[in-house]
């Protein structure tokens, strides 16, 4: 099917939010009137300028307060209408979306509104114009669908439909089954949008916190599913109210726009793109850093050991059990400090998920390769981390390793030790976008939005992860665009036996990140623990946590760069990722580098 965007979704003026749809290969945009108004071209020059994109103009929208008026005010609103349609000819568009009146006006009276939604199809038509009626879920006397198709039925008139919007379904709780009695050729228009389920005012909810679909709370495909059956062949349009679109840079919101209709229509089995290949584990976290010395003294005390040299570049390849870690030092990467730019996923199929990816709008990533370099697919998540499928050890396939030579054994003696999770810093405006890439792109399951006090605000996270829980990774972003927390990565690395490990760590000396004595005053109030466990506990900083699958101790390097280190032994099945001792953790890590700053 067509695919549209409204232009208020996108930021910008309205030639840069044009340009942003057809680069990201939208088929139409909604012109909302307030972009219109404020553009210095008139609306020959915008039908030509998206004409010359490629792009149709499949509505104009919005026109307010028409219906059910007394019939001095309503005379007035088709004066208005009447110029709105001169304009829309001018523009090139033939849909008009009316929406339910919220005027103090209005009457409570369904059979004055579909008189005068008559009158006004009528002029439309006169123009070549359909007109689409929305239910407004605050509207003053029509808030639903349902309500609004009774009164377009009642009117009868070829040129007035029904305009459909998931937000204002959704948002109310209706039940979407009934669209499915509406003929499809009397819904003149479908609009798109999620939402995270927040217990607030509708019009607040509506006007900040719309998303795109996939990335909120809302079944949208449910609902595509019931237009679809009830015979609907327009477009498939997002009009997205977001306070934080609405500050980002048009070209990537309209890529991840687009990115979440792909998505959406093989949902409901509209569009088949290669399918997804998930990840079966992490083959290895690659971290940049100016400085090679930091990065490998926490490595070696933590007892990995450098087992390969990459035979054309600065890379170092450091292994613990089956844990392994790249340190790249190339000029190229000397100017942000140490950080994770990369990650290796295993891939049961590297081309088919390098395909899947593409299909789905991320940008495959040129590699500067030497002859002999393994033929590696990579792609670039919305953060700009490197994303390798990997085969490792699967010939015939390509094996990054033979991009190494030796320089030592792998250790025998290290214990399993695996990567359990990454911790990715998102851009503040990106956070939506990674859950609904790493869902769309990876095939990963994203699991429920969390809100953690940091000292200076909150920090949110959500995790994405395979079933088995092979590959974890949690996105986070921090209280504020510029706060430090916002750029801080880790690396979670999994043993059968943390407190060993914080101790030969320590022995090594690696500093553990210290915790306060009131944590462990508190953990004795909520746990029992055998004798002198808790003081184990309170000597390494190793903090602990317990779901109904089973416990959770963890402990934490101090930072090198953007990147610190977690141990973390899981045990009985435990789930998560020790959110509870979150806060703890960051008020930790700000004491810390407040006393180094000081």
């Amino acid at each position: 099917m067509r695919t549209s965007i409204a232009t208020v979704s996108l930021s910008g003026s309205l030639t840069e939010k044009l340009t942003a749809a057809s680069r990201a290969g939208f088929d139409g945009v909604e012109i909302f009137e307030n972009d219109l108004l404020a553009s210095p071209l008139t609306p020959e020059e915008i039908r030509a300028r998206c004409a010359d994109l490629g792009l149709s103009i499949d509505l104009y929208q919005p026109m307010r307060d028409i219906e059910a008026l007394p019939e001095e005010e309503f005379a007035r609103a088709l004066r208005r209408a009447r110029h709105k349609f001169e304009l829309m000819g001018r523009l090139g568009a033939d849909t008009v979306l009316v929406c339910s009146s919220v005027s103090p006006h209005a009457l409570d009276d369904d059979a004055l509104a579909a008189e005068q939604l008559s009158r006004l199809a009528g002029l439309a038509e006169d123009h070549g114009v359909r007109v689409a009626y929305e239910a407004l879920a605050w509207g003053r006397h029509i808030s639903t669908y349902d309500h609004a198709w009774q009164v377009v039925r009642s009117a009868d008139h070829p040129a007035l439909g029904t305009c459909l919007d998931s937000f204002h379904i959704l948002s109310r709780g209706s039940d979407p089954k009934g669209i499915e009695d509406i003929p499809g050729e009397k819904i003149f228009f479908l609009q798109l949008a999620d939402a995270p389920l927040l217990a607030m005012d509708v019009l607040q909810w509506s006007r900040h916190y719309r998303c795109f679909p996939g990335q909120g709370g809302f079944d949208v495909a449910g609902l595509v599913r019931h237009v679809l059956r009830a015979g609907y062949r327009g477009p498939l349009s997002l009009e997205v109210f977001n306070d934080v679109f609405r500050q980002s840079e048009a070209g990537p919101t309209a890529v991840d726009a687009r990115r979440s209709l792909l998505t959406l229509q093989e949902t409901v089995g509209l569009a088949t793109p290669p399918a997804p290949a998930p990840p079966t584990g992490i083959a290895f976290a690659e971290l940049v850093t100016p400085d090679a010395a930091p990065v490998s003294a926490v490595l070696g005390a933590l007892g990995f050991t450098r087992t390969a040299r990459h035979r054309g570049k600065p890379v170092d390849l450091w292994q613990h059990g089956e844990a392994r870690v790249l340190v790249n030092t190339g000029p190229a990467e000397r100017r942000d400090g140490t950080r994770l730019a990369a990650v290796g996923l295993e891939s049961p199929d590297p081309a088919g998920a390098a395909r899947r990816a593409e299909a789905l709008l991320a940008p495959v990533l040129p590699r500067r390769r030497a002859p002999r370099d393994a033929e590696l697919e990579a792609v670039a998540a919305p953060d700009g981390t490197e994303l390798f499928f990997c085969a490792t050890g699967r010939s015939p396939l390509p094996d990054w390793r033979a991009d190494f030579e030796d320089v030592a054994p792998a250790p025998h003696d290290g214990g399993p030790w695996r990567v359990d999770h990454l911790s990715l810093a998102q851009p503040w405006h990106q956070f939506d976008e990674a859950a609904l890439f790493h869902r769309s792109v990876l095939g990963l399951h994203p699991q429920e939005s969390v809100d953690v006090a940091d000292p200076y605000g909150l920090l949110r996270s959500r995790a994405v992860s395979t079933d088995d829980g092979a590959v974890r990774i949690a996105l986070t972003v921090g209280p504020a665009p510029t706060d430090d927390t916002a750029h801080a990565q880790h690396l979670a690395l999994a043993t059968d036996d943390v407190v060993a490990a914080a101790r030969r760590y320590r022995e090594a000396g690696g500093p553990l990140l210290p915790i306060p004595a009131n944590y462990y005053d508190d953990l004795a109030a909520r746990f029992e623990f055998p004798d002198g466990e808790l003081e184990t506990y309170r000597e390494l900083g190793i903090l602990y946590d317990r779901d109904a699958h089973g416990t959770f101790r963890h402990c934490y390097t101090h930072t090198v760069g953007r990147v610190f280190f977690e141990l973390v032994q899981r045990d009985g099945g435990y789930r998560g990722y020790g959110a509870a001792n979150a806060p703890v953790r960051l008020a930790a890590q700000h004491a810390v580098r407040a006393f180094t700053a000081g």
